[in-house]
């Protein structure tokens, strides 16, 4: 069993138990209370997701951070901090496809790696998603910030097509779930560099931008050289981004105010390029990065704001993760003295566990117990059915597959929790899982960025890398050899997982 533990360090709350009945709605089970179509107390559910944020930039996790995260600190302080939760996998793409879909997306046709600016949609359009399902439950759903899911329909018998600008940009975002969505169509690195609302960019990418080059080589920051709509500015997008949520939020307020609304806010910042606007510049002793990330805490805060000023924050679940551990290297570390994955071994990509351990705080107030921490052991697709709890949703066997409610550990109940493993996956595709101290991985060498990035193994030595966690928690003792039946027992749960489809039962 996966050691579940989470802890309170302030006033509690009192869980509130009903008597349901059940309706069939479009593919899932929804209940009642009390004849009603819908729960009137639903919480707005927001989801902020930043891009490349380690769990030591903040300052609620790592005391030592060089970056001020108020907002984020504030968010902790209000609810509840998990110090283990974990990215499905190290990279962008595979991460917000298990987000939305309570689903590892390697069990999809992306088995490494990420997808580019000019891919087909990943979710299949049978698939039901975590906004799909609350918008059957009632809810208004939006989606602002990065993408990187894909757009237009893909074709298997012909993958090689690209999306086409020229035509409506659908089936993407709409088709799945959102009932708006403003945002890039991938990583604030990879062109085309268009802003999308809805179904269509807001201007055609018909001029070019050249390769920029990396601030750690001399350069004004990262990205591809390629399609670029004429008034696209890189140094725009975190703050649209946060103009566009605000907007949301207000026009909701404005139009919808009885009933519930879900917004996923998937930053496309920190990740390169760091591109801090003026008012952040030299903000930090971390230079750009740093500053970057002060940028993401500020634009966190306005969000915050925004429900304070419509009263809103004591029926709003928040949550902000990140989608994979920080792109922060031995070299940063050494230079600016502040370690984004908080001594954890590796970065971003990696199989490691500076590759997938993510920041995580959650704030319900009434549900969630102020100041409490929580150390189970969690994945990001666990969102999924977390909301599918809270709003009442039988989840049928073929869908959210590999998310276990949260709901338990809001409350204060780890017994509660059935997540017993989560299966790791690299950039590269290598795959690791964990279950309870062990952890094991089916390759040597990190799987991602860091050297060695592929091992080969040595004659009559190890072929894999299991570690304890608990023991080491910076993974330098591989007791692969030493320990050949947790190896196996290991092994044998990670083929099960991966041959029978699903993680629940």
């Amino acid at each position: 069993m996966m050691l579940n533990v989470c802890m309170r360090t302030a006033v509690g709350h009192v869980s509130r138990w009903v008597m349901v009945t059940a309706v069939a709605v479009v593919g899932v089970l929804i209940t009642e209370e009390s004849g009603q179509a819908k729960d009137p107390q639903s919480p707005n559910i927001i989801v902020i997701l930043a891009d490349d944020l380690g769990q030591g930039d903040l300052g609620c996790f790592n005391p030592k951070s060089k970056i001020p995260t108020p907002n984020m600190n504030r968010l902790a302080k209000e609810g509840m901090k998990f110090t283990d939760a974990h990215s499905p996998s190290s990279v962008c793409t595979p991460t917000r496809y298990g987000l939305l879909t309570g689903r590892y997306s390697w069990r999809t046709r992306l088995k490494k790696g990420v997808l580019q600016g000019e891919d087909r949609l990943l979710i299949s359009l049978d698939r039901l998603t975590m906004p799909k399902m609350l918008q059957q439950a009632g809810y208004q759903t939006g989606a602002v910030g990065k993408w990187h899911l894909g757009l237009q329909e893909y074709d298997p018998e012909q993958p090689e097509l690209k999306t086409d600008y020229s035509r409506p940009l659908r089936p993407g975002p709409l088709e799945v779930g959102f009932d708006f969505f403003y945002g890039i169509p991938a990583s604030l690195d990879m062109q085309p560099y268009v802003f999308v609302r809805n179904h269509r960019p807001e201007e055609p990418p018909t001029e070019t931008t050249e390769d920029s080059t990396r601030r750690w080589s001399g350069g004004e920051g990262f990205w591809r050289g390629g399609p670029i709509s004429p008034s696209f500015r890189h140094i725009d997008v975190l703050p649209n981004t946060q103009k566009e949520a605000v907007k949301f939020i207000n026009r909701h307020v404005k139009n919808n105010k009885d009933e519930p609304f879900f917004l996923y806010v998937p930053f496309s910042a920190p990740h390169t390029p760091w591109l801090p606007t003026k008012k952040f510049v030299g903000s930090t002793e971390v230079n750009w990065y740093g500053d970057f990330v002060h940028q993401v805490d500020a634009t966190v805060g306005q969000i915050l704001n925004t429900l304070d000023r419509h009263q809103l924050a004591d029926n709003t679940l928040v949550i902000v993760t990140s989608d994979n551990g920080s792109h922060w290297r031995d070299e940063d570390i050494k230079e600016y003295g502040h370690d984004a994955n908080e001594g954890l071994r590796g970065m971003k990509a990696d199989i490691w566990e500076g590759g997938h351990r993510v920041p995580f705080v959650a704030r319900w107030p009434g549900k969630i117990p102020a100041q409490s921490t929580c150390d189970a052991t969690i994945c990001l697709t666990d969102i999924a059915a977390t909301t599918a709890e809270i709003v009442h949703v039988d989840l049928p066997q073929d869908a959210m597959e590999d998310s276990f409610s949260l709901m338990p550990l809001f409350e204060e109940n780890p017994e509660g929790f059935k997540r017993t493993s989560i299966v790791h996956h690299s950039g590269r595709g290598v795959f690791a899982i964990r279950q309870g101290d062990w952890k094991l991985a089916e390759e040597l060498g990190s799987g991602g960025f860091s050297l060695p990035r592929i091992e080969k193994p040595k004659p009559n030595g190890p072929t894999g890398q299991l570690y304890n966690l608990k023991e080491d928690p910076k993974e330098t003792n591989n007791l692969w050899l030493k320990q050949p039946e947790m190896v196996k027992k290991l092994q044998q749960e990670l083929d099960q997982i991966r041959n029978q489809g699903r993680s629940r039962l």
